[in-house]
């Protein structure tokens, strides 16, 4: 059997996570699916629920009938989690019965597949849902994109810090944030104009996104000319060296900038907050210190980050 418990090194296969506790129903699924799909299983709800929130698959096959708790409250969880109740569960079940499908429905349930397994409808049944779910996921895609710099927008940033702030809560890990603002851009938009503004804004946007590496981190547009940089598990000294590489990002593209500085160039002042979260608190304090370490970098002469 090829499945396994991490998910397969090939990013552009469509990720199948199986929960059974019986190991032959695995196999049968497996054997239907690998050719396919890449595909993760777990045989216990505590595994389940730990590789459905840490690798996000695309689809859960979920058996019904699972030891020390259903595959109903299973789902019910995967549901209640922001960062797994958008991915479709498709219930595994010798049931068959309106009630049982019914139940499974207000559950969350996207579908269901009944045992014996029939592979043709098992492999339609599971393309289908994925290519939904990959029509929802471009559409969202959509309305989490800033329209003129193509990064992610503020409603995006807001998700991603919700879900993250609760996350470093439950690994009690530190979470930073950098609000980063270019500098006299006001004053760019007078002298060059608005079109060659709306350039600028792209070309500092796609700087600055190429300067986080990892997966969880997120550079987002927040508004106007300023942006900020998520970085979950990042302490402080770590966000400092980040902000400071976002500075030199920006003063590295050498824009032409008559009224920034000696240097005659666009730069941007970043601002460093970072807290460990708990369970009880929420982001706006650590926003709040990015932002007042943004503003000592603006006041210190600007082109600069400034952290705790």
């Amino acid at each position: 059997m090829n499945a396994h418990h991490e998910i397969d090194a090939s990013q552009e296969r469509s990720r199948v996570l199986i929960v059974d506790d019986i190991p032959d129903n695995i196999k049968s699924l497996n054997a239907i699916l690998e050719d396919d799909y890449s595909i993760s299983f777990a045989t216990y709800w505590k595994k389940a629920l730990e590789i459905a929130g840490r690798t996000l698959p695309d689809l859960i096959l979920l058996d019904i009938l699972m030891p020390d708790m259903d595959g109903y409250e299973i789902c019910r969880r995967l549901k209640l989690d922001p960062a797994t109740r958008d991915i479709p569960v498709v219930f595994i079940t010798a049931l068959d019965s309106e009630a049982e499908e019914e139940k499974g429905l207000s559950a969350g349930a996207a579908d269901y597949i009944t045992k014996p397994f029939h592979p043709a409808i098992v492999k339609l049944r599971v393309r289908n849902h994925l290519m939904l779910k990959l029509q929802r996921d471009r559409l969202a895609a959509l309305t989490m994109t800033d329209g003129l710099t193509e990064i992610a927008n503020r409603r995006r940033l807001d998700m991603h810090l919700d879900a993250e702030w609760r996350r470093c809560a439950r690994a009690r890990s530190p979470l930073s944030v950098i609000m980063v603002d270019i500098d006299r851009f006001k004053a760019f938009n007078d002298s060059y104009g608005h079109a060659s503004g709306d350039e600028c804004l792209k070309r500092v946007a796609q700087a600055l996104e190429a300067v986080p590496s990892r997966p969880g981190d997120l550079v987002a547009r927040s508004g106007g000319e300023e942006f900020v940089c998520l970085l979950p598990g990042t302490d402080a000294e770590g966000a400092r060296l980040i902000a400071e590489r976002l500075c030199a990002a920006v003063y590295e593209l050498a824009i032409p900038h008559a009224d920034a500085s000696a240097d005659g160039r666009v730069t941007v002042s970043a601002g460093v907050g970072t807290v460990e979260p708990t369970r009880d608190g929420t982001p706006e304090f650590l926003l709040k210190q990015a932002d007042e370490r943004l503003y000592e970098a603006k006041s210190a002469g600007r082109n600069r980050a400034v952290g705790p």
